[in-house]
């Protein structure tokens, strides 16, 4: 009896030990049983700091960098308007050059400055661009040919007169008109290398360039000993300089130097050909 008694004791004792035993441990602070240690999100900002994910900016460095952005594209759009109001500037100078070139021109006479038997093309006469005075006598008996009216100088002046006063109003789209009309009706008029340059002014002043250039070049081609041939060509070679044939523009002037030496031409020509 008191061996079965020990036996049962001793059993009593030792289950609620076992019990205990098998009951698993529960961390408190975890908010739930069976979550990991440590916590969720524990050394987040460690993990960022080492490369071991990429943070997303906030919505204030979104912002800075959209602010970045506006004023980058700000400092490159007031660099275009920069430059364009530079050239448009630059333009406004040399069409204000244009007009008062042309009011001084305009001051000194539209009268003739050669008679007529200097209109007419002659051996050793020069010729923009490379022509021979064989060609441009061709060019000359070419536009006699378009003549609709036989030589009338007392009608001939009042008509070159007329479109004269147009430029002197200032209304070169009809000036340009009128001289080139002046031209097909009286091609061999001895105010015919006048209104050929002229006309030429004219369109340079319109800003034609290409017109412009024409037209001085046909003075030198269709009337090669006429007194405006040095000024013609002169004023070509202001032409091609901005049109940017950079290439053209010394060897005009260079004729000029050398053809017509002691004339405002000549002299001016000299002053280019230092500057280029």
């Amino acid at each position: 009896m008191r061996t079965c008694r020990r036996a049962l004791t001793v059993l009593a004792l030792t289950l609620p030990l076992t019990a205990m035993g098998a009951v698993p441990v529960v961390d408190d602070n975890s908010g739930s049983a069976g979550s990991s240690y440590p916590p969720s999100g524990y050394g987040t900002a460690g993990a960022y700091a080492g490369g071991g994910a990429t943070a997303q900016p906030s919505a204030q460095g979104q912002l800075f960098m959209q602010l970045q952005q506006m004023q980058d594209e700000i400092s490159r759009l007031r660099g275009i308007v920069e430059v364009q109001q530079n050239d448009i500037q630059q333009m406004k100078q040399e069409a204000l050059d244009r007009y008062k070139d042309l009011d001084s021109r305009i001051g000194a006479g539209g009268a003739p400055a050669a008679p007529a038997a200097n209109n007419s093309a002659s051996d050793g006469g020069v010729n923009a661009g490379g022509a021979s005075a064989a060609s441009a006598g061709a060019a000359a008996a070419q536009a006699s040919q378009t003549s609709t009216e036989p030589g009338d100088p007392a009608k001939e002046k009042l008509y070159y007169d007329a479109a004269f006063d147009l430029i002197k109003a200032k209304d070169f789209d009809k000036a340009s008109q009128a001289f080139a009309a002046f031209l097909r009706k009286y091609p061999n008029s001895q105010y015919a290398g006048n209104a050929q340059y002229w006309l030429g002014e004219v369109n340079l002043a319109k800003g034609d360039l290409q017109g412009a250039g024409q037209a001085f070049a046909k003075v030198s081609q269709l009337y090669p000993k006429h007194a405006k041939v040095p000024d013609s060509l002169y004023k070509l070679a202001d032409v091609e300089r901005r049109l940017g044939h950079t290439d053209k523009v010394k060897g005009i002037l260079q004729q000029v130097v050398a053809q017509y030496p002691g004339t405002s031409a000549a002299q001016l020509a000299q002053r280019d050909l230092q500057r280029l």
